[in-house]
């Protein structure tokens, strides 16, 4: 289908094909665990956000509450996954937990939330941190959840549209940032960030992807300039730099 509509050429690693029965296993895991796990413990969050002070009443929220808060509790999770992720990259971490979510080099959409259950669980943590240290109204809490988790279905898309309103976001990482991390696999210790990118560049973990760029460029450039030279055009191979 996405070929049919074009969309392959967007596709980030075009030589992965992921089965519908792959895709299918995936989304019965990731079904199986929001009805045995998150649904539960969403029943069971009532009395949770009512005690950090999540409101439910009138008035409702202005935009710029809710812009401001959506704000920080991005900023919250941000920096606080980036080091429960960079934990889960050490070796009991990752052998015990997030191997799971790793399964997929090439991710897809439902991998979004594919993953261990403890890791569903642990990383549930820097999610409701921020609305329990700036607690704002119920509507916010719910636009909260719901733009984190597109934002996570998109970043695990395997896709990297041009068009995409995220793109006019500073620092942010989106689908090609992300795709990386997944591609180098447990040997990664790059692009650890959730949504933003400054965490990684302060603390130097983008080192592997701004090369993995630098050298694709490259090899882009000479690819142009030897399909000028020749009359025709000439597709340069895509490095291996799983070791970076």
């Amino acid at each position: 289908m996405t070929r049919s509509m074009g969309f392959d050429k967007y596709k980030i690693q075009p030589k992965v094909s992921r089965s519908f029965s792959d895709m299918f296993r995936c989304y019965k895991d990731v079904m199986r665990t929001f009805v045995l796990l998150v649904g539960p413990l969403q029943l069971a969050s009532y009395p949770s956000i009512k005690m950090v002070g999540i409101r439910t009443s009138l008035p409702l929220p202005s935009k710029w509450e809710i812009l401001a808060q959506l704000t920080v509790y991005f900023m919250i999770e941000d920096y606080t996954n980036y080091w429960i992720h960079r934990f889960l990259h050490g070796k009991w971490g990752y052998e015990n937990i997030h191997r799971v979510h790793h399964e997929y080099s090439a991710p897809i959409g439902f991998a979004a939330p594919y993953a261990h259950w403890l890791e569903v669980l642990i990383l549930g943590i820097p999610t409701f941190l921020g609305p329990a240290i700036v607690p704002g109204h119920m509507i916010t809490f719910w636009l909260w959840i719901a733009l984190r988790q597109i934002e996570a279905i998109e970043t695990h898309s395997g896709y990297d549209f041009p068009w995409t309103p995220t793109k006019y976001i500073p620092f942010y990482g989106g689908a090609d940032y992300h795709d990386y991390h997944h591609y180098v696999g447990q040997q990664s210790q790059s692009n650890f960030a959730s949504v933003f990118t400054y965490c990684d560049y302060i603390y130097g973990t983008d080192k592997g992807y701004r090369y993995h760029k630098k050298v694709l460029r490259k090899l882009k450039e000479e690819s142009r300039i030897d399909g000028a030279l020749n009359g025709g055009s000439y597709c340069a191979p895509t490095p291996d730099l799983k070791s970076e």
